[in-house]
């Protein structure tokens, strides 16, 4: 087979399929947009053995709930079959990225954009949205990406895509990211861990307006013993889950730091969690997703 890479992307309605798209089309993927499920097999079998898959990265296809909806109950579960079918038959690089947000973010999306949901018939937006998670539920349980865009701009989406495809030559196996509990929990989360038991930069005058990243921002929470046991009880805990999650779990493993604002304390833990673990592991990325915003 000449094709490298068969990606599908899929998941909830408004949280950035079509952006997806256009970002790995940049990149050098052949793209089809809103394709029925059922046609999968036959696009593969069309495209795997064309001399100009040959010259691209791969083909993405995206497939739309409005597809999927005929299905009723069984839409997510006949979805993910066509895709074992595929993966069976090919044995090849077949990805599933399933695109997320929240309720409420999704929600905000379909009110600035005046969208009418897909499963907007007899039922509000919002039943609309909640509706389309159910029915997605078995689609979420089979990805092998999935990727909570709820608090990301177009630079912070495109960002993601290009750690995933782009940097690590066998794609990314762990996540590391460090978030602002204000700004919401990522729902992809596999792990969480919670750093605002530490002590706070963010009311120290002249380490304020740093961050995480910044050596005095390290070094001042290293004075205190609270950080290295933190840090000795996370990395006990961790040096027995990854192994184990790696081994037993399809899919990544996203490892989510927390603190208030996402800006000091879990930006600093992320990136010492990531000189460990990058040592130890292929394909391991930091995403500090809030730290621009500038709070606690």
């Amino acid at each position: 087979m000449i094709l490298k890479q068969f990606i599908i992307v899929t998941g909830m309605s408004g949280a950035g399929k079509t952006m997806t798209l256009k970002v790995l089309e940049d990149f050098g993927f052949i793209t089809i947009d809103n394709l029925p499920p059922e046609l999968l097999p036959q696009l593969f079998r069309l495209i795997s053995d064309r001399p100009e898959a040959s010259h691209s990265r791969g083909v993405v296809a995206t497939v739309d709930i409005r597809n999927v909806t005929r299905a009723k109950g069984q839409a997510g579960s006949s979805f993910v079959k066509v895709i074992d079918d595929i993966s069976q038959a090919w044995q090849g690089d077949v990805k599933v990225i399933f695109l997320t947000a929240s309720d409420e973010e999704l929600l905000r999306r379909y009110e600035r954009t005046r969208r009418v949901h897909p499963l907007n018939r007899g039922m509000s937006t919002l039943e609309g949205i909640i509706a389309e998670r159910d029915m997605l539920a078995p689609v979420l349980d089979r990805a092998d990406i999935v990727i909570d865009t709820s608090m990301m701009d177009l630079h912070q989406h495109r960002d993601r895509l290009l750690k995933e495809f782009f940097e690590y030559e066998g794609g990314i196996s762990i996540i590391i990211s460090s978030f602002g509990y204000k700004y919401g929990v990522p729902q992809d989360s596999s792990f969480v861990m919670d750093v605002r038991c530490l002590p706070n930069p963010y009311y120290v005058d002249e380490l304020k307006n740093l961050t995480g990243e910044d050596d005095a921002v390290k070094d001042y929470l290293l004075q205190f013993p609270e950080t290295h046991k933190f840090m000795d009880l996370t990395k006990n805990f961790l040096d027995f889950a990854i192994p184990q999650f790696l081994n037993n779990v399809r899919g990544q493993l996203h490892i989510s730091v927390g603190c208030t604002g996402g800006r000091h304390r879990s930006v600093a833990v992320a990136e010492w969690l990531y000189e460990v673990y990058s040592k130890i592991y292929g394909g391991v990325c930091v995403i500090h997703r809030d730290k621009g915003h500038g709070h606690q």
